[in-house]
């Protein structure tokens, strides 16, 4: 069983976009970053440029994959057994990774490779779960105002929005502004306004093999706790499906249960969860 690794991201479509589009759900992280790079081109995360690979069975079958776009932590999927030999492989490149993201089981063993091979540790930055909707429900008592598609004139509102929502969850969201126009480019954002004035937004991203996924959501400090964010969910959600999206997902942080409650409110249903381990350097380095 071996690791292809490449920059190419064709090259990563034709090694393993069967086995992303199998199942766009799981995979909807992988599937909207090759989107995302397609629409923007290779510096839409910044540099150094992304790196793909696959994971191959004994007889050719593809049973994992992996992809990093700086800075974000590599993001695993697939047959834990793959995880060991994948920290090798990129250990002995020299790779400088932030951290590991997937499902458990193969982030801890590729957290331990890792450790083995650079000495670096790992701690818990964030567990999540992926949720997908079932039937859209509108939350109640609907708060005042209604929804609008952000516009290039949002532009300033949502470089700002964006910046705070990266501050207050300690993610990366890159260049704020450049993020923020790119939404706003195809559609992506959604304001909720009341008496005229934006109290809350949620996005979305590019359809990527007839999956969307909704995200960031956020609400201003001084706004929160009218149901102005579900409602911006609620708005966004139905945009997706109207534009035909066969199926809307969204990863909600554990640590905060509120979220989690509303989401279900709303009819998200879980899918499963995913581990967050950041590295820090080994001691003298």
């Amino acid at each position: 069983m071996t690791w292809t690794l490449t920059d190419n991201m064709e090259e990563y479509l034709a090694g393993a976009g069967g086995y992303l589009r199998a199942d766009p759900v799981e995979h909807t992280i992988e599937l909207v970053v090759t989107e995302t790079l397609r629409a923007r081109g290779p510096a839409a995360f910044g540099s150094p440029p992304p790196l793909f690979g696959w994971w191959h069975r004994p007889g050719g079958d593809v049973a994992g994959a992996f992809l990093h776009t700086p800075p974000y932590p590599v993001l695993l999927s697939g047959d834990p057994d793959a995880a060991t030999p994948l920290a090798a492989e990129l250990a002995a490149r020299g790779r400088a990774l932030p951290g590991v993201n997937g499902p458990a089981d193969g982030v801890t063993a590729f957290a331990a490779a890792w450790q083995q091979h650079t000495g670096a540790s790992s701690a818990v930055r964030r567990r999540s779960r992926l949720f997908r909707l079932g039937d859209l429900v509108f939350p109640e008592p609907r708060p005042p105002g209604t929804a609008r598609i952000a516009t290039e004139a949002d532009s300033d509102l949502l470089t700002d929005w964006f910046g705070a929502f990266a501050d207050e969850t300690g993610q990366h969201e890159g260049v704020a502004r450049r993020n923020a126009d790119d939404r706003i480019s195809y559609g992506g954002m959604t304001i909720w306004e009341t008496g005229g004035v934006p109290v809350a937004t949620a996005g979305r991203t590019r359809p990527a093999a007839g999956v969307v996924r909704v995200g960031p959501v956020y609400t201003p400090p001084g706004h929160r706790r009218h149901g102005y964010g579900g409602a911006a969910t609620v708005a966004v959600t139905q945009a997706a499906l109207d534009d035909g999206a066969d199926a809307v997902v969204l990863f909600t942080d554990l640590a905060n249960p509120t979220s989690n409650a509303l989401y279900a409110r709303l009819g998200y249903r879980p899918v499963g969860d995913r581990l967050t381990l950041a590295f820090s350097p080994a001691s003298g380095t």
